[in-house]
């Protein structure tokens, strides 16, 4: 691989010291030597959506954000599930952008990883598909009981997740330097 690729991470979950938020982190610091990651563990900053300023007029912090992900190689979406769907400000954040056409072909990894997760990572790959962002299936990963893979030092420790994670950072890698 040439050179570094820019990929801008989303943490769908709105706590400071989220499981998601440990797990970029880890797949930041398994793929150095290949990606650029920028963390955005910001969505509760982001005004709620409002569709007549989307397009003509929208706030100056839903600019930065629609240029981190335009500029951006690719994206990749870490959330938890909640209440059988993705968080309120992952929507709210996802809302701003669909009348830019950003998402779309834009090479997304897609990532639950909660309790359960399952609706809440079929909802994400549906909203993602209407956004006509480019993933596969494996470049999208759900992990179940995420707190119990994770150390008080906040090391990962299930062999398993290592297994599927390594699997789905080798496909994502693949979906971003071969698009």
């Amino acid at each position: 691989m040439n050179n570094k690729k820019d990929i801008f991470a989303i943490i769908g979950s709105a706590s400071s010291n989220s499981v998601n938020l440990k797990l970029v982190k880890k797949i930041a610091s398994l793929t150095k030597s290949e990606f650029n990651l920028i963390i955005f563990n910001d969505l509760k900053t982001l005004p709620h959506f409002d569709p007549e300023l989307s397009v003509d007029n929208p706030p100056k912090q839903i600019v930065e954000f629609r240029n981190a992900i335009e500029k951006s190689d690719g994206i990749i979406i870490c959330t938890p599930e909640y209440v059988y769907s993705i968080p309120s400000g992952l929507k709210n954040a996802i809302e701003w952008c669909i009348s830019t056409m950003i998402f779309s072909d834009k090479p997304c990894g897609l990532i639950t990883a909660s309790a359960n997760g399952q609706k809440g990572h079929e909802e994400l790959q549906l909203i993602m598909q209407t956004a006509m962002a480019k993933f596969t299936n494996d470049t999208t990963l759900l992990i179940q009981g995420i707190k119990g893979k994770f150390d008080e030092r906040g090391n990962l420790t299930d062999n398993e997740v290592h297994i599927l994670l390594d699997n789905y950072i080798s496909a994502f890698k693949n979906l971003v330097y071969n698009k």
